[in-house]
């Protein structure tokens, strides 16, 4: 299904179901960029739950070795990753500040080149002010972006805890008064520089970045290349999320948030 565009989301808390391990590297600031095929139809806080695959050891080795990779690319070097990477939790949220094509992101100057290394995908949404639930909720997931249920979102933000990115990062928004103007094509002037991250590739940051496409394609069923960061399915209606609802309560309790054809995104 298309996405929705600013006025036709109706979106109260939402939440978006993502694979571990970008889930928790995402909610503790390590990832500054989700990446889908469809832009963001929301600006503001983006609610986190993990799905309920269970990573395998070499997925969260070669995620990690990536951004202990491009982190390194602006001098930092003693990354502290998340001990556990808890499934079928809602995990913590993060504000999600605008929204812009990969070669916009590329070739932002302004950015730090690490952050700009990121990005793999289509669209690039841009994500800020990440916090952690001090105790995960158990919860179901669902395809797209969705709304919380009222007692959890109730309960949820009572329990959220700030979390200091290793690499803080402020993305410049065009107009403060328009929370949309950080949207594709609003950075375009910029994307003919684009050459320059490709330049400064080294063999290692060639091969932590070969590691981490190889370690999305598994929730992959397109059979276009691989991307760093899966495409989820675009935000959903009511009506259909609760049809999904019904299939995956028939399933493996492993299969949260995941449809019969696709798994959800991730990263």
């Amino acid at each position: 299904m298309g996405s929705k565009s600013k006025g036709d989301g109706n979106y109260r808390n939402p939440c978006l179901t993502m694979h571990q391990p970008w889930a928790s590297l995402l909610v503790y600031g390590i990832k500054r960029i989700e990446g889908r095929s469809w832009p963001s139809p929301i600006r503001g806080r983006l609610w986190i739950h993990a799905a309920g695959k269970v990573p395998d050891t070499e997925t969260i080795k070669a995620m990690e070795d990536f951004y202990r990779e491009i982190y390194a690319v602006n001098g930092i070097t003693d990354l502290k990753f998340p001990e556990h990477y808890p499934i079928s939790r809602l995990l913590g949220c993060v504000e999600v500040v605008g929204c812009v094509s990969l070669d916009e992101l590329v070739s932002w100057e302004e950015l730090p080149e690490g952050v700009r290394l990121e990005g793999q995908t289509d669209y690039c949404w841009l994500c800020e002010q990440p916090q952690k639930l001090i105790v995960p909720f158990e919860m179901r997931g669902y395809q797209g972006v969705y709304n919380l249920e009222k007692k959890i979102y109730e309960a949820a933000v009572r329990g959220l805890s700030p979390i200091k990115p290793p690499l803080p990062v402020k993305f410049p928004i065009p107009d403060p008064r328009d929370l949309f103007s950080l949207k594709p094509g609003s950075l375009a002037s910029n994307s003919n520089n684009s050459k320059t991250i490709q330049m400064e590739k080294t063999p290692i940051l060639n091969a932590a970045v070969a590691g981490a496409r190889a370690a999305a394609t598994q929730f992959s069923s397109k059979k276009s290349s691989p991307s760093m960061i899966q495409d989820g399915d675009a935000p959903i209606s009511a009506r259909t999320r609760n049809k999904s609802k019904e299939a995956a309560e028939g399933q493996d309790s492993n299969l949260v948030g995941v449809s019969n054809t696709k798994d959800v995104g991730d990263q």
